[in-house]
C-alpha cells in the first residue's frame, strides 16, 4: 500500500480526516515535482525542482511518524511505507548533490 492506499484507509476505516490530508498531498508532490523537473528550463530549475521533491520527502516522513506515533498504523505498514521512503529520500539526495556538482 502507497501513500494513497494509506490515506483511503486512514479516512475510511480510522475516520481520521486531517492527517490523511497532509500525508497525501505531500506524498503525491513529490512524484509530480519529479515529472516537473523531467522538463525543468534550466539545470537550475531541475535542481530546484528535484531540491523541493526532497523536501517533501522529508515533510511525507513526518506525517508518517507522525501517525505511527499516535497509533493510526501498525508497525508492519509503517514499516514497508518508511524503507521506501528511505530509499526515496537518499536516490533523491544523490540527485540533488549530483546535479549541484555537475552544474
Amino acid at each position: 500500500m502507497g501513500v494513497i492506499g494509506l490515506a483511503k484507509k486512514l479516512v475510511n476505516e480510522k475516520k481520521e480526516f486531517v492527517l490523511s490530508k497532509q500525508i497525501l498531498r505531500s506524498g503525491t508532490s513529490i512524484g509530480a515535482l519529479v515529472r516537473e523537473a523531467e522538463h525543468a528550463e534550466s539545470k537550475k530549475d531541475f535542481i530546484h525542482k528535484m531540491t523541493i521533491s526532497l523536501k517533501e520527502a522529508n515533510e511525507t516522513r513526518y506525517w508518517l511518524d507522525l501517525l505511527m506515533n499516535s497509533d493510526y498504523m501498525e508497525k508492519k505498514e509503517f514499516e514497508k511505507l518508511n524503507d521506501e521512503l528511505t530509499q526515496l529520500i537518499k536516490l533523491l539526495a544523490a540527485i540533488v548533490k549530483t546535479s549541484k556538482l555537475n552544474s
